[in-house]
């Protein structure tokens, strides 16, 4: 028999790194039933028959986005064995009022205070047997980042879920509540689930319309009920669900008064410190530049450079190409398998693969600056700015995500509740350079720059532009117009992250991107490869020596005339432009083979620098621009039409990136060249109605209304 345990908790408690400490390499991942929200997955370790489920992190079980909904779904109707709920040590208060949620699904419930580690250097003390009795469920110290306490938490997790020790709520409502839900248990009796019942009348007192709705009431029953309620409302002055979450909170304090004694309770805390240099109004849009500033100039520019370098070089240009041929010609295979593996699937591969140095290295950086806290405090920083924009804080967490890979960051728009909202996020999410987008940032840089330090941090900050334009741009419009979302974030307390989640978290984005490099990116380095191998000579359809005369050369110079006023009417470039569409490193393959890595190999030259003769530096970065911000891969457009569940918003979504990217390169380089060259011609003058219609809609009059910030446990210098 297989029993299966909930994580439960908020958002930024260390759930995910419980979850790892739980299950170690034992993990799946699926969809949860009827969508396609994420499921993570994995057996207990030393419990091969537990099942650990990771739930979407939420605030309380009354759900507003569709991963609250998720998490409420599966708790009320699936039932799982037992609830592992982990509790922020630091933020009780915070935590403790959806534990009293949970405890009354009537489902065993395992309490996990972590940031045992931070409590502890704080000289925090938590009376965990005081916790323990007030709630009625086993309450447990823990640190999930150094591993103190999980080996009793998965003992006492695994025998509660066995033997289905029920943990009983101790929490009562005041008076007039209490008698309010009698009558309402008394009125539905019969009518409500079997052990949920006391959850199932609290939510009919907050008038919750999904659990009415799936209850099937008869509208004389939900008179009688409404009655009763009304008579509560009257009686203290106020509705019925602040009337819950006002007591909820009461009985939390009360709780918490007797439970934690906090050493230093007037005194600024580490985090507290920190917060009040990199959040402070002034410093912290200047501070989060500096750093991303940095972490793209490590990356691109030095250590993944020379990483980069050496692979792309001496792995792939000394060793394993020129072994190939080698190889292949000891063996005397035909010269068209040689050019297959040698020039297609070698050269196109390769390329690709001899940038992920740079991208392990950004990884890092970024799995560090997530699991320390910082980017939690950038979602805050950036709503402040956003919201001149048009845009909510929220917005920048898919952004965040995005930045490993486009389709989960899409996906993450779904804890945005405004529709339109998350629509104008899934439109812009791409525009943040991707790791499949490092590539050619790296291939830009080399080639043409030199490895000049700004190129790879101005590829980020032409992304933030972009967002930022649209964001002012679309909000003006009657389809996203209204006020942001409000933002509700956990700011957790700085801390340490071990290696071990950051090795996990570089893995998890680096294996991805090194499995559609052997997937996709083979599949149609083989197909570039034939199609610019074969072609219609003199002696009819075959293998063709210049590359002018292949079928590849004939699709290229239909469509090149369309990038022209972008700087890059060249053929290659254009078929490697709409390669990149298939996967965006495909772009990096198609160049690696069009212009011949295995050659350059041969004949002892660099590689890109036969690439860069076909740009000038302008066009190169005109180039680079429209790559950036143009329609993202396959994948990501079908994550883009599953999230907008509308082929007019889907289609709009893609018109709106490929034309906005059209027209931002296209001012770039007719701009560029003019200030450089003095030339101004028809492209130049399409540029300037482009920029004039830009800087209309930008500055166009439009209602704007403030909406202020919830912020949660805020530093003294918010």
């Amino acid at each position: 028999m297989q029993y299966k345990i909930a994580l439960a908790g908020n958002p930024n408690t260390g759930k995910t790194t419980l979850f790892n400490a739980l299950t170690g390499s034992n993990q799946f991942v699926g969809n949860w039933p009827g969508v396609t929200v994420e499921k993570k997955e994995g057996t207990l370790i030393g419990h091969p028959d537990i099942l650990i489920q990771d739930l979407p992190g939420i605030y309380s079980l009354s759900p507003y986005t569709l991963e609250e909904v998720v998490s409420r779904t599966y708790l009320v109707k699936e039932r799982p064995d037992a609830i592992l709920n982990i509790v922020d040590g630091t933020n009780l208060e915070r935590n403790l009022y959806l534990t009293t949620q949970l405890m009354e699904l009537g489902i065993p419930v395992i309490m996990a205070v972590n940031m045992l580690d931070v409590t502890r250097k704080n000289g925090d003390i938590i009376h965990t047997d005081i916790l323990s009795s007030a709630m009625g469920c086993p309450v447990l110290e823990i640190s999930a980042r150094t591993g103190e306490g999980l080996k009793e938490l998965v003992e006492t997790a695994a025998k509660t879920a066995k033997h289905q020790t029920l943990s009983e709520p101790r929490h009562t409502f005041s008076g007039p509540v209490e008698h309010a839900l009698a009558h309402i248990e008394e009125a539905t009796q019969g009518l409500l689930p079997e052990h949920q019942t006391r959850w199932y009348v609290i939510k009919l007192f907050e008038r919750d319309s999904n659990v009415q709705d799936s209850l099937k009431l008869s509208p004389g029953l939900l008179d009688h009920i409404n009655s009763n309620i009304e008579a509560v409302e009257n009686e203290l002055d106020d509705d019925a669900e602040s009337i819950i979450t006002n007591e909820r909170y009461q009985f939390v304090s009360q709780l918490i008064s007797k439970c934690a004694v906090k050493k230093n309770r007037h005194q600024l805390t580490t985090s507290d410190k920190i917060d009040r240099i990199v959040t402070n109004r002034f410093l912290a849009l200047p501070i989060f530049a500096v750093i991303m500033f940095l972490v793209y100039y490590v990356s691109v520019t030095t250590i993944g450079t020379d990483a980069t370098d050496w692979v792309n070089d001496t792995l792939f240009g000394e060793i394993i190409v020129p072994g190939a041929g080698e190889l292949m010609d000891s063996w005397g295979v035909a010269d068209w398998l040689k050019g297959l593996v040698v020039d297609g699937i070698i050269s196109g591969v390769g390329a690709v693969l001899g940038f992920v140095p740079q991208m392990v290295v950004l990884f890092i950086f970024l799995a560090f600056l997530e699991a320390c806290g910082y980017m939690a405090r950038i979602a805050f920083i950036l709503d402040r700015a956003f919201r001149k924009f048009g845009l909510s804080g929220k917005s920048f967490i898919p952004m965040l995500i995005g930045s490993g890979c486009g389709v989960p960051g899409i996906m993450a728009s779904r804890t945005i509740e405004n529709q339109p909202d998350r629509r104008m996020t899934i439109m812009t999410t791409t525009f943040i350079p991707c790791s499949a987008k490092m590539p050619i940032i790296a291939l830009i840089a080399g080639a043409y720059f030199h490895g000049e330090w700004w190129v790879a941090p101005s590829a980020y900050f032409v992304g933030i532009g972009a967002i930022i334009v649209s964001g002012i741009i679309l909000k003006k419009t009657k389809m996203f117009a209204g006020d942001p979302a409000p933002f509700i974030m956990e700011l957790p307390a700085y801390h340490m992250p071990t290696i071990g989640n950051i090795a996990r978290s570089v893995w998890e984005r680096s294996s991805s991107f090194i499995k559609k490099a052997g997937t996709v990116i083979l599949l149609s380095t083989i197909l570039v490869w034939f199609l610019s191998s074969f072609g219609y000579g003199d002696e009819g359809f075959g293998m063709v020596e210049d590359l002018n005369d292949s079928v590849l050369s004939a699709i290229g110079q239909k469509i090149a005339w369309i990038f022209a006023p972008l700087g890059w009417g060249d053929w290659k470039a254009a078929v490697a432009a709409f390669t990149g569409l298939i996967a965006k490193e495909n772009l990096v393959g198609t160049f690696g083979i069009l212009y011949g890595l295995a050659e350059a190999s041969e004949e002892g030259e660099e590689f890109w620098g036969t690439f860069a003769q076909d740009f000038s530096v302008t066009s190169a970065y005109s180039f680079l621009v429209f790559n950036l911000l143009c329609a993202p891969c396959v994948a990501a457009m079908g994550a883009i039409r599953r999230e907008m569940n509308s082929t007019k918003w889907w289609l709009g979504a893609i018109g709106y990136q490929c034309g906005f990217a059209y027209c931002i390169a296209l001012c770039f380089y007719q701009f560029s060249e003019f200030i450089s060259n003095g030339v101004f011609g028809v492209g130049t003058a399409a540029a300037c109605v482009v920029t004039a219609l830009i800087l209309y809609l930008l500055f166009r009059p439009a209602p704007h209304n403030d909406t202020a910030v919830v912020e949660l446990n805020p530093s003294p210098s918010k």
